[in-house]
């Protein structure tokens, strides 16, 4: 099999377009609290016990999030007839499709977090240097 040629554009033209639809999906689903929104959402939660398992989200920033993830396609909204009215956030076929590749990721994160670390401190050390 020939694997020389590859789809990659020449290296004159940028390689992330602009106009590349992957940007603001990732913008918008790669942020911390949205990942983090994902990972607590291994079945159907109320916002309360979402934002209880989130130490240091805002409410507004958990009802953006939240907001951006159903936007997405990666959630669904449900609110409950409960009295008061209750709302409850599950994964979509979409967002469970997601799941593993962040698991991979969060995989990594906790895998290498102790060599980012002392790669943090040894740039710090440096640039205190110069």
């Amino acid at each position: 099999m020939d694997t020389s040629s590859t789809s990659l554009p020449p290296r004159s033209m940028p390689r992330f377009s602009a106009e590349c639809p992957s940007r603001p999906i990732l913008d918008q689903i790669a942020d911390k609290w949205s990942m983090m929104v994902l990972a607590v959402l291994e079945q159907p939660t109320r916002f309360n016990e979402i934002k209880r398992q989130l130490e240091g989200v805002t409410q507004r920033v958990l009802t953006q999030t939240l907001r951006r993830l159903e936007r997405n396609g990666m959630i669904q909204r449900r609110v409950l007839e409960t009295s008061p009215l209750g709302v409850e956030y599950s994964l979509t076929h979409l967002g469970e499709s997601f799941r593993e590749p962040f698991t991979r990721l969060y995989d990594w994160t906790v895998e290498h977090s102790d060599e980012v670390l002392t790669a943090q401190h040894e740039y710090d050390v440096r640039s205190l240097g110069q």
